[in-house]
């Protein structure tokens, strides 16, 4: 695991010493990834500078430094991640004459793309990855990055130079840079929490979507090419939804199970320290299961315990953690420790990100880090196998309402929601003795006005947009800004076969998987220099997913149910069965008590006009609610407060000087950095 950057311009106009000076202030913002050495290689002539920083985990000698040279001498690596079938590949590749000058995976990548080319390379890499290759026989910069979006990689053309990095702060530093706000990026980020690839906060800069590559020919460009897909989900799907597994649920269990291991087999080797996350729930305790049924060690696993019973999840991953014998660590955090995170995130994340997890997430990286370097993860599980209690609510919905003529279902939407959600709290909680014990748990206002929502949606699929989105109408508030078409915006885009629930998992795995969960935990993990690997993503397992019927992974209401029948072989029925709980804080709680001063600084209606890129009297009217307790709108809040901080870092990083001219965009912008 590492960080890249680099650039290319082919203009002549940059001499060497002012290249190496800006590849080498790139590659220097990413140190965080990559503390074990740096390395820069660049050719002058051709206006490539290709910049690494390097984590060593596999091959900690000097051969396994980057950025690499193929000994044919016609390709220049520079690259992050890993690939875990390389052994397999450096023996077919020694068959076949190439030799090698250490043990690391980067050798055999570039072996396996003098051997086969880059194209039918990556059809045989297994791993995580985002590289450049440059090409010097053809004058060729490739970018490419692994099948699931495991690892990041930003892009952009910046004043004829094209450039690209792990993270958008090694993006910045290149002279070329201009900060221009995408209000369209932002509106979509307050409508989900997160920017959706291809976009980012910046206008002309991209993220490389998952299983693709993109080309920058000799030629000297004024548009950056199209990226093209080597491996695609939606044919994935689609492939094994049409060739469904055969064999009897039993049959499915133990293939599942097979490939279980060998992926995590697979992840489990490094020349350094390494252990797991354990919450506890159904995924990660799989991954550690098989993790210590192949290890000859007890393995070591790491979670973070909260002092709210009802976010904690300590007590039931060490009753896991000592049931399988592992050498498990705990830590307890209070509000306190959890909020002091806060300040971080900016920096952390680099872009606006408004998922709360992504505060335990940073707390238990760096629990990891203080032993391990390497640490796996469960993500992965509830997209692939049907773990999200929504999927079950969104269709059950649209079955009971469905059928009823749309303008009908309007009114009723409508007629719910004219009562407010805290009226509706008063009312249930007059007759709350009456209901059921479940059901007086479920029922609330803030559920019934989202159930309103959900019933005045025209198709299932825009039941299950409005769903995922935080804000329901971003327009309002981000000035200016008209959103992009995303995948959930746009049914078009969706699988066109199989079940309402089988549709939103592909939608899950397809964004909120790569850019949420995903850029999560990479974001977390490598801010402390930790490897995060992620075993239930190996591709071969995505592939056999989908060829599961959709009753092979949720039965009796629940999701998972292959996952739940291995873990079952390790674990006893009492540890594996229990309500899902997620990796949450309370930050509804904390906006309304100790955050409170903090977020009415960043949401003061002044400052929001000055700056200028949100309307204020929505965000006023939200806030007073809130703080009132007659209103929930703690992800709304939480959206537009990250990105308060986020501007409050750059600005600090890049504070505007007199006489600095405004950054002009589509719409004018009221700040300049």
């Amino acid at each position: 695991m590492c960080g890249i950057t680099g650039f290319w311009d082919s203009s002549g106009s940059v001499n060497r010493e002012e290249m190496t000076r800006r590849v080498e202030r790139m590659s220097g913002c990413l140190a965080h990834r990559g503390p074990d050495g740096a390395g820069v290689w660049l050719d002058a002539e051709a206006g490539i500078a290709l910049g690494h920083r390097r984590l060593a985990i596999l091959d900690l000698s000097a051969d396994g430094s980057q950025p690499m040279r193929s000994r044919c001498g016609r390709y220049v690596i520079s690259f992050n991640g890993e690939i875990y079938n390389y052994r397999a590949l450096r023996e077919e590749l020694a068959a076949a004459g190439h030799i090698f000058r250490g043990t690391s995976d980067t050798g055999v990548m570039l072996a396996a793309i003098a051997e086969w080319g880059i194209d039918r390379a990556l059809e045989r890499f297994n791993g995580m990855f985002a590289f450049a290759l440059w090409d010097a026989q053809d004058r060729r910069l490739h970018l490419a990055r692994d099948r699931a979006g495991e690892k990041p990689l930003y892009y952009g053309l910046l004043q004829g130079a094209v450039a690209f990095g792990s993270e958008l702060k090694a993006l910045r530093t290149h002279p070329g840079f201009q900060e221009r706000i995408d209000r369209g990026a932002l509106a979509l980020y307050l409508r989900h929490g997160y920017i959706p690839a291809p976009y980012t906060i910046y206008k002309g800069i991209y993220k490389l979507p998952a299983g693709a590559t993109v080309t920058f020919p000799a030629a000297g460009l004024r548009a950056l090419p199209a990226p093209r897909s080597y491996w695609r989900l939606r044919e994935a799907a689609e492939r094994g939804m049409a060739d469904p597994f055969s064999g009897s649920p039993e049959e499915a269990v133990s293939q599942l199970e097979l490939l279980l291991r060998d992926a995590i087999r697979l992840r489990m080797e490094a020349d350094v320290p390494l252990g797991a996350f354990l919450s506890g729930g159904v995924d990660s305790s799989t991954v550690v299961a098989l993790m210590q049924a192949q290890s000859t060690r007890s393995v070591q696993t790491f979670t973070i315990g909260f002092q709210e019973s009802s976010y904690d999840e300590a007590a039931q991953a060490g009753l896991v953690a000592k049931h399988l014998g592992t050498a498990h660590t705990e830590l307890y955090i209070t509000a306190a420790d959890a909020m002091a995170v806060i300040p971080r995130l900016a920096s952390i994340y680099d872009e606006p990100f408004a998922d709360s997890s992504q505060i335990p997430s940073v707390l238990v990286s760096e629990l990891a880090r203080r032993r391990v370097t390497v640490s796996l993860t469960g993500d992965g599980g509830d997209e692939l196998f049907g773990g999200y209690t929504r999927y079950l609510w969104s269709q059950g919905i649209w079955r009971r309402t469905g059928w009823a003529p749309h303008p009908i279902r309007k009114l009723a939407g409508r007629a719910l929601t004219r009562v407010s959600a805290e009226r509706w709290n008063a009312v249930f909680a007059r007759v709350s003795h009456w209901l059921p014990s479940q059901l007086r748990q479920r029922i609330s206002g803030d559920r019934l006005h989202k159930l309103a929502d959900a019933i005045q949606a025209d198709s299932p699929e825009n039941l299950y947009h409005g769903l995922v989105s935080q804000c329901r109408d971003p327009s309002s508030i981000v000035l200016g800004s008209r959103e992009p078409s995303t995948l959930l915006n746009d049914p078009g885009q969706w699988i066109a076969c199989g079940d309402f629930i089988e549709r939103m998992m592909y939608a899950d795995t397809a964004t909120y998987l790569p850019d949420d969960i995903l850029v999560k935990m990479d974001r977390a993990s490598m801010s402390v220099s930790l490897e995060a690997r992620v075993p239930l993503l190996d591709h071969r397992l995505i592939e056999f997913a989908w060829k599961l019927p959709l009753s092979m992974k949720i039965r009796d209401r629940q999701g998972k149910w292959p996952l739940r029948q291995v873990l079952g072989k390790y674990l006893p029925k009492n540890l594996i069965d229990r309500p899902k709980m997620g990796f949450a804080v309370p930050i509804n709680d904390w906006l309304s008590g100790p955050l409170r001063g903090w977020a009415e600084e960043l949401l003061g209606e002044r400052r929001l006009r000055a700056e200028g890129f949100f309307n204020p009297q929505p965000i006023r009217v939200m806030w007073a609610e809130h703080v009132a307790g007659t209103g929930n709108w703690q992800y709304v809040l939480w959206s537009i407060l990250m990105f308060q901080a986020w501007l409050d870092e750059r600005k600090t990083l890049h504070p505007p000087k007199i006489g600095d001219s405004v950054c002009v965009t589509d719409t004018p912008e009221l700040i300049s950095f």
